[in-house]
């Protein structure tokens, strides 16, 4: 664990999570209330810090930030930290895309160890309907050097 000094240093750190030129800002804790707060939800945190956007086609897109809270490996994000956002990303862009869901089945392929202090993007669309089954893809990025890919299979919430 990061001692106190490491803490204070990255509270005090603005993180630039800016989009592409071509994203529009999406307010996703107004889609889905608090329960970004797991991941996403401290704009100021340690662990994550995160800004979501569409783009033109309706796509999902993130700028994610992960600190020192969030460390597996010596300078490299935790497993659990890369399937966390894939979770919330890929879920988030069925809700974006008019489903409500839950996440029935998440399968993350981790490519790269992802660095920790680095903005990275997330990027999540659905790429299938078939009856209540949604299913989403996603990955995380910087430049060309993918971190990880997901697959989710969703199923939409009766009644919502």
């Amino acid at each position: 664990m990061p001692n106190s000094t490491v803490l204070k240093a990255c509270e005090q750190t603005e993180i630039d999570l800016s989009g592409a030129a071509d994203w529009v800002p999406f307010d996703a804790p107004a889609l889905v209330g608090d329960s970004l707060r797991f991941v996403s939800g401290d704009s100021r945190g340690d662990r994550f810090r995160a800004r979501y956007y569409r783009d033109a086609e309706q796509h999902l897109h993130a700028r994610f930030w992960l600190g020192p809270e969030a460390e597996g490996p010596p300078g490299h994000a935790h497993g659990g930290a890369v399937a966390a956002i894939m979770d919330e990303a890929l879920g988030l862009a069925a809700w974006a895309a008019g489903y409500p869901i839950v996440v029935g089945n998440l399968n993350v392929s981790f490519r790269n160890m992802l660095p920790l202090r680095k903005v990275v993007t997330v990027e999540s669309r659905v790429v299938s309907v078939e009856g209540r089954k949604i299913m989403v893809h996603g990955r995380i990025f910087r430049g060309e050097k993918t971190f990880a890919e997901a697959q989710c299979l969703c199923i939409t919430i009766p009644g919502k």
